[in-house]
This record gives C-alpha cells, sequence and structure tokens, in this order.
C-alpha cells in the first residue's frame, strides 16, 4: 500500500534533516533520502527536495499546539510557552535544521516562500496560544507582529548552542515586549468595537507582568 504524500513529505524532510547533519543541504538527493528513510525511491515520485524544505516550518509548528492551551495569565506569556514548544522540538535536529536554514538564505526561490511560512507560523502560534481573534488588535497585524517575533527568535536559537535556550528564551521574551509594546500604541488610534458602534480609541498604557509560567524566565 502506497504511503499518503503528506506522509511521505514528512519522512523524507526528517531523513533530510538527519542526512544534513554531515552533507551540505543542497548535496542530499533524493535516493539518499528514500534509503535514509528504508523506503523505495518509487514511494517519492513527485516529491523534490524543494517541497521537503517547504514543509519544515509547518512541521514544527505543530509542536505548538501539542500540549493545549497553555497556563499563562497574558497573552504574552501564552505566546512565550507555544512558541517555545517549537524552538524546543527543532532543537533535536539542531543541526540538518540550521543547514537547511542556511541554504534556503542562499536559495532565491525558497526564500521568497519564507513570508508565507512565517505568516502561518504566526497564525498558528496565536492559535495554540488562543490569540487568533481580532481583540486587542486585528488578526492580521498580530500575524505580522508574531512573523516577525518568530523571524528574530530564530535568528538567536542558531546562535544557542549550549542546550539552555538562554538566549532563544533572552530573545523571544525581549521581542514578545517589543511587540506588546507596539500593538498598545497602535491600539490607541484603532476604534473599539462595540454593539452600539466603535467607541473612541483607546488610551491603554503598557504593562508589564512578569513572564513564563511553563518555562524558566531567562
Amino acid at each position: 500500500m502506497e504511503a499518503e504524500t503528506g506522509d511521505i513529505v514528512e519522512l523524507g524532510l526528517l531523513a533530510a534533516l538527519r542526512l544534513a547533519e554531515d552533507t551540505p543541504w543542497g548535496d542530499i538527493t533524493l535516493s539518499a533520502i528514500a534509503e535514509e528513510t528504508g523506503l523505495p525511491l518509487s514511494e517519492f515520485y513527485g516529491v523534490t527536495r524543494d517541497d521537503l524544505a517547504n514543509a519544515f516550518d509547518a512541521y514544527f509548528d505543530r509542536a505548538m499546539s501539542a500540549e493545549g492551551p497553555p497556563g499563562g495569565d497574558s497573552p504574552r506569556e501564552r505566546l512565550f510557552d507555544v512558541i517555545m514548544l517549537r524552538f524546543e522540538a527543532m532543537e533535536d535536529h539542531r543541526a540538518g535544521a540550521v543547514a537547511l536554514m542556511r541554504d534556503r538564505e542562499r536559495t532565491p526561490r525558497l526564500l521568497l516562500r519564507l513570508p508565507a511560512h512565517r505568516a502561518a507560523s504566526a497564525h498558528w502560534a496565536l492559535a495554540s496560544a488562543g490569540l487568533d481573534d481580532d481583540s486587542g488588535a486585528p488578526l492580521g497585524l498580530k500575524v505580522a507582529a508574531i512573523a516577525f517575533v518568530i523571524a528574530q527568535t530564530e535568528r538567536a536559537w542558531r546562535k544557542d548552542k549550549n542546550g539552555d535556550f538562554a538566549l532563544t528564551m533572552a530573545a523571544l521574551d525581549k521581542a514578545l515586549r517589543a511587540a506588546e509594546g507596539r500593538m498598545q500604541r497602535l491600539n490607541r488610534y484603532i476604534p473599539k468595537k462595540s454593539k452600539s458602534g466603535p467607541d473612541e480609541p483607546d488610551d491603554a498604557e503598557e504593562t508589564h507582568e512578569p513572564t513564563r509560567p511553563r518555562h524558566k524566565s531567562p
């Protein structure tokens, strides 16, 4: 019985990440990937290495919802928790993931897809944290803000080689606080929705509640 295409892409991605620990991403062949999975090459008909690279973010995004709704009291705490789950899942594939990311940065056809992947990751982070609505700010703005947060945190994660996630957590906390501040300032100029119609812009002040119920603060 033939494997489903989605399953084949996932198996191929994980095999390619293992191979990329010792082989440049651009030098990995489908036959090597098939051999690594223990499947015949024919199972990978129609699949390309680009398909595997483009499946990378979505595969690790799923980790953000793996533990159910986070327990943080504030939106920032909940987002911190779910985004950290993504980077913790990536840690087991660090060498291969970094190799893929480096190749993606040098490959225009892959780099052009990155903004869409970032937006999808951000939307799933918000959904996993129960924040994929228009409260506080329009969802589109929140997606753009969290996509930037994930990109900044990923750069720190790539440098974070001690296994304690210190750089990653510090970068994520800083980026989330900055995004929160920008949203609060912007929210002053966004009319509030109400049953009787738009209200006056909000002039809420920034808050600085402590972060991290699930992971230790940096």
